[in-house]
């Protein structure tokens, strides 16, 4: 029983020794989504508008043993949403949906005293969609005449790429301002040739493109 206790003394030691060298924190991260899709295989007529969302969840920060350096992780529920509009019709719907997304950044850091520093960060962006609107039943809704021939889904999963910078203030407080370049799509398929106002026999692609202001509270 004793050895047992020593062991798990050590691991204990050893794992806050390893945690003090990576200087690990953990916090919480809000903010903001001002979301856009841009559309391919719709005529002019179609157009799409930034709609804003939320963001919040459980967020780590990692300092690398080289001066300046460290990561970023988040799981974060997020909210987000674009506006639809047939101008032939004056027409319009908005398409809404909810996901769960893991951005992880590498985070390079520059000191402005003991109170404060500036970062810039990049990174990938893994989205997972949880619940929304269908997109192929949004874009019929505002069409001029019938829905035979859609078949337009939307992706159960999205990759983009992160763009940030902020400031971290007090040694608890960051703030920060995001873009999220996507990679993959978030909807695709075929428009078919029923659908009035859209281009015939066409591929249709969306992808999500994303601004985020950040607010972030570290242990």
């Amino acid at each position: 029983m004793k050895k047992i206790i020593s062991a798990l003394f050590v691991v204990a030691c050893l794992f806050m020794t390893t945690t003090a060298q990576a200087q690990i924190r953990f916090g919480v991260k809000g903010g903001l989504n001002l979301a856009q899709a841009d559309l391919s295989g719709l005529n002019d007529n179609f157009k799409s508008d930034n709609m804003t969302g939320f963001f919040i969840g459980p967020m780590i920060d990692a300092k690398i043993p080289i001066v300046g350096l460290g990561l970023d992780a988040s799981l974060l529920y997020s909210e987000r949403g674009t506006k639809f509009t047939n101008t032939d019709n004056n027409s319009d719907v908005t398409n809404k949906q909810q996901a769960l997304e893991i951005p992880v950044n590498l985070k390079y850091s520059i000191g402005l005293g003991d109170m404060a520093s500036v970062f810039v960060a990049a990174g990938p962006v893994f989205s997972f969609k949880l619940s929304g609107d269908n997109i192929a039943d949004d874009l019929s809704s505002i069409v001029t005449n019938g829905t035979t021939g859609t078949d337009i889904s939307k992706k159960g999963a999205e990759v983009g790429l992160n763009l940030g910078a902020g400031l971290k203030l007090l040694n608890h407080f960051q703030v920060g301002v995001n873009y999220s370049l996507p990679l993959t799509d978030s909807a695709s398929g075929d428009v078919g040739t029923a659908l009035s106002g859209l281009s015939n026999g066409s591929s249709f692609k969306s992808k999500n493109k994303m601004w985020q202001v950040s607010v972030a509270y570290l242990f």
